[in-house]
């Protein structure tokens, strides 16, 4: 590995597809305002994108829009008491597209949303923050990606980690060879959460609520847990499930650690859902295998905790959410900023944050979308990356642990993994041995047409689909 300079590590992915784009007749520079619309009224964008870009100099909050007209209204409430100033409310985000006194859209609607979304705002001469994960399927994410392009347009992908410092040290650290190759690298999430329940009659859906522009992409069907809104990330209609929701995070850090700019040569997932007896349907135990060519990641997922009757999380080497990049003299924990030898010796911490948004609003100024730190191809890939772990697993069926085992034979690496994940199951009272995990095939990838070889029916997955009223575009670049 030779080594890489700060800047020339930062910008890499973004100078293979980002041009730089010329500013606004309007945002000229550091001394000008830039005036943001928020679409998408939930946790992230009220928590996170409304404190995010309101907090900023010379940046102000002008509209939001949300199809539940009760949270829209409380945060319009929250800009007010909090950062002044009046702002106005649509449910429908196209009326507020339409405006041409906003200059940025600070994208937080459901992940399902994300697509058409930002293709809108970026036909609408509008720069974009988008939450991850970036798209609900890999043909849309490169539709978005072409759009930036065409129109011309900054966006940035709400993969934060681009942005603080320690991860930037800790990866530029690693690549530069002072731990030696990288042989392997090992991403967790351990985040618990509860079951969706699951209804007789469908969930009424309140008045407030525009439920068919709710659904938008999505196919419009009744509702059978016990939440309209959250919990809709945990349903394979309009969510990725907790390997992509939150795994595109690890999923991320660990491909930027290597240096991989595209998708895995192949790919192998495993889990299911086990516990809750609910409306949700993505796994809530998972296990991935990503073959990049630098070197394999390992992602494993668990939201249960430890045992059946237990109340802690499981943890990997300590930790219940990071990423372990194992070198052959010692290993990194890029989420706790620490590099040990091979012996177990502290060698190196890393510390220091950053500001996403900060560095959003900097490129907006700028004119420069080399200036992101997840420029939305990189977002688009990362997100890409867990969705084919995801085709993996649904096109999977029921195995057997020797099964199981079998298939992994190949890839002896990750049967410790394997191993963790069948004591977890074990731990809960579910018989490994009678087939209850879903069991995905191996899946090659062709990476240059973002698709699998020789799979319709992974391509099916790939693809997507959308409600005539709602369809992601074709954009032709």
């Amino acid at each position: 590995m030779g080594v890489v300079t700060r800047r020339d590590f930062l910008k890499s992915a973004v100078a293979a597809g980002a041009a730089t784009i010329l500013p606004s007749s309007r945002v000229q520079g550091a001394n000008d305002r830039i005036r943001v619309g928020l679409i998408g009224c939930g946790g992230r964008g009220v928590g996170a994108h409304l404190p995010g870009f309101a907090g900023l100099e010379g940046v102000v909050v002008l509209a939001v829009s949300d199809p539940d007209r009760e949270r829209m209204a409380a945060a319009a409430k929250v800009v007010e008491s909090k950062y002044g100033g009046k702002v106005d409310q649509y449910a429908d985000m196209r009326e507020l597209l339409d405006r041409q006194d906003i200059d940025v859209i600070a994208n937080a609607t459901q992940n399902y949303w994300h697509g058409l979304s930002t293709i809108w705002s970026c036909q609408a001469g509008k720069h974009v923050y988008v939450e991850k994960p970036l798209s609900h399927y890999i043909w849309e994410g490169r539709q978005m990606v072409n759009a930036a392009r065409k129109y011309n347009r900054i966006v940035q992908c709400g993969t934060q980690h681009r942005s603080e410092a320690h991860f930037i040290d800790a990866i530029r650290w690693i690549r530069e060879g002072n731990l030696g190759e990288i042989q392997h690298i090992v991403a967790f999430d351990n985040k618990r959460r509860s079951s969706c329940g699951k209804r007789t009659t469908p969930l009424p859906i309140p008045e407030s609520t525009d439920y068919d522009l709710w659904c938008g992409p999505a196919q419009k069907l009744p509702i059978f847990r016990d939440r309209l809104q959250y919990d809709c990330s945990f349903d394979w209609n309009t969510g990725d499930g907790e390997s992509c929701n939150q795994g595109v995070h690890e999923v991320d850090v660990a491909r930027w650690c290597l240096g991989e700019e595209g998708l895995p040569r192949r790919v192998i997932s495993l889990g299911g859902r086990f516990v809750f007896d609910d409306a949700c349907d993505v796994p809530n135990s998972q296990i991935t295998y990503y073959d990049f060519a630098t070197a394999p990641v390992l992602y494993e997922v668990h939201n249960l905790t430890k045992a059946k009757d237990a109340t802690e999380m499981p943890d990997y080497r300590g930790e219940g959410v990071g990423v372990i990049v194992e070198c052959e003299g010692g290993r990194v924990s890029l989420y706790r900023g620490i590099a040990w030898d091979k012996e177990g010796n502290e060698v190196r911490k890393f510390t220091g944050g950053g500001d996403h948004f900060a560095n959003f609003i900097d490129a907006v100024r700028k004119g420069d979308a080399k200036e992101l730190n997840a420029e939305i191809l990189v977002g688009h890939v990362s997100t890409a990356v867990c969705h084919t772990g995801n085709i993996s697993y649904r096109l999977g069926q029921k195995a057997s642990r020797s099964q199981m085992r079998a298939r992994l034979a190949e890839v002896p690496l990750f049967l410790p993994v394997f191993d963790r994940f069948m004591e977890h199951l074990t731990a809960h009272g579910i018989d490994v041995e009678a087939r209850t995990v879903t069991l995905g095939p191996w899946l090659s990838i062709d990476a240059e047409n973002e698709q699998c070889k020789d799979n319709p029916a992974a391509n099916h997955l790939v693809r997507g689909a959308y409600r005539d009223s709602y369809k992601v575009p074709t954009i032709a670049v």
